[in-house]
């Protein structure tokens, strides 16, 4: 799907990084991007690019699966809108990793490393903002290391949950309500378990009145008791 120039330029207009340039920096930099769309469970292959490129989500849900030797798949990370990914750090990396949309409809924006570095030298502005961008997922994977390192896995599934109320959650009260778009095994990749041992914490926390969930939602009856 071929998205038309002033399509790009609203679409960039609105993400973070690019709102506080102006309309002719922006015009030039929607020259240099390229616009996709995937439907749920469409793969986005990236890592393996024949140029290599840095991405943008600008609508849905996104998952970064990665394959080991062996080929086994691992959710490395879950991608919302305004997140960066693929070749963050600008330089060559030899990873064996794609993407996967989880949501109904997915627009993807990407740029070439070689065009989007360009930009940046000529705008140091824009430059400050990408470090901070990119400073800060590096913060949340760091976080996610030492959660790992250092919790139980209750504990991390429990963080795990308050983190994507906090971001996602529809909230009534101190009910909140989640989209469930990421199966157990999803979640216990993300949190270095097993599929078995985040199913038997599901069911735990539902008996015990801390949640309910479906297929389709997760509902967390009592969010501050799962602070505590």
């Amino acid at each position: 799907m071929q998205f038309p120039l002033d399509t790009r330029y609203w679409f960039l207009r609105d993400h973070q990084l690019f709102k506080h340039l102006s309309s002719s920096e922006l015009r030039e930099i929607c020259l240099i991007s390229n616009f996709k769309t995937a439907k749920k469970g469409e793969i986005i292959y990236f890592a393996h690019d024949e140029q290599s490129r840095i991405y943008s989500l600008k609508k849905g849900i996104i998952k970064i699966v990665e394959l080991n030797p062996n080929g086994d798949e691992t959710v490395k990370e879950v991608i919302q809108n305004g997140d960066l990914f693929g070749q963050i750090s600008l330089d060559d990396q030899d990873t064996d990793e794609y993407a996967v949309a989880l949501s109904d409809y997915v627009t993807i924006c990407s740029f070439r490393i070689e065009d989007f570095e360009k930009v940046i030298q000529q705008n140091p502005s824009l430059a400050v903002k990408y470090t901070k961008l990119v400073g800060l997922r590096f913060r949340r994977l760091e976080n996610r290391y030492a959660n790992l390192m250092f919790k139980d896995v209750k504990t991390r599934l429990i963080l795990f949950l308050q983190e994507w109320a906090t971001k996602e959650g529809q909230a009534e009260g101190n009910t909140i309500t989640l989209k469930n778009y990421l199966t157990h095994q999803d979640i216990a990749s993300l949190i270095c378990s097993t599929r078995q041992t985040v199913s038997q914490l599901f069911n735990e926390f539902k008996t015990s009145g801390l949640i309910d969930y479906s297929r389709s939602t997760i509902v967390i009856l009592d969010f501050k008791l799962l602070k505590t």
